[in-house]
């Protein structure tokens, strides 16, 4: 059986992004460390019967003085426009939950519905309150690790990702601020006034966003539903794609 073909990196503006399929349109945001190939199985999936959108979230691009989760909030905002959508569905993991709930607070009447899987927002461990130590590659492939239930996830190619990107000092000044943007900006107060569907979808063994903080979204939201994935770290997208998947499609429905 051929390999699927990915869609291209389409370019709008300042914006860089994924779009396939036809129909309502489903907004993907990506985590810190995330890429578009984390969300590779629900593109794929949801294709099928939505329009797919994956912005590139500018982790690296924003001036430091301004990197920040509102900022990058900001600038889906932005982006949102420029593809003149008006109303849809989203869907973040880690930080791109983060970022979808700033939005989704600021543009309530435009977001049908929002998925989190794993998301920041009330409280995360990103890095076990230790600073990424730079040039030591064991550290790095243990916190890859720590993703997921199961470490055979955390491949060589991520594990190198992660290691070039606290090595180059340009990109870690701009991971802390947003991890430390992240944690100022807790949530817990907004999400009362979210009136709308919301759909969690959390990893029973997450260790950076751990369950706990799936039950107080869950509390917190006036209309919610959260769904547990067994043997799950902090990315159920990647770790267990057929249960994300079939979990994720059946709440749409």
């Amino acid at each position: 059986m051929e390999q699927p073909i990915n869609p291209p990196i389409l370019q709008l503006g300042d914006y860089r992004y994924v779009d396939s399929g036809e129909g309502e349109p489903l907004i993907l945001l990506h985590g810190l460390f995330g890429a578009l190939s984390n969300f590779e199985a629900v593109r794929s999936h949801f294709s099928e019967q939505f329009r797919v959108i994956i912005p590139i979230l500018p982790i690296y691009e924003l001036p430091l003085l301004n990197t920040s989760a509102k900022s990058i909030a900001g600038h889906i905002a932005g982006f949102v426009d420029a593809l003149g959508l008006d109303r849809f569905h989203l869907l973040g993991n880690s930080l791109g939950g983060h970022v979808g709930l700033i939005y989704t607070r600021n543009h309530l009447e435009r977001v049908a519905s929002l998925t989190l899987t794993a998301s920041s927002g009330l409280y995360e461990n990103a890095f076990g309150n230790s600073f990424p130590r730079r040039e030591d590659k064991s550290f790095i492939r243990e916190k890859v690790a720590v993703t997921f239930y199961d470490p055979v996830h955390a491949t060589e190619e991520l594990v190198d990702e992660c290691f070039e990107a606290v090595n180059s000092r340009e990109k870690v000044l701009r991971i802390l601020a947003i991890a430390k943007s992240a944690i100022r900006h807790n949530m817990s107060k907004d999400l009362p006034a979210m009136d709308i569907p919301v759909c969690l979808i959390w990893g029973k063994n997450d260790q950076i966003t751990p369950p706990e903080v799936a039950e107080d979204f869950h509390a917190g939201f006036p209309d919610s539903d959260l769904f547990w994935i067994e043997q799950c770290g902090h990315a159920p997208m990647m770790e267990h794609p057929e249960e994300f998947n079939t979990t994720l499609q059946q709440w749409l429905e």
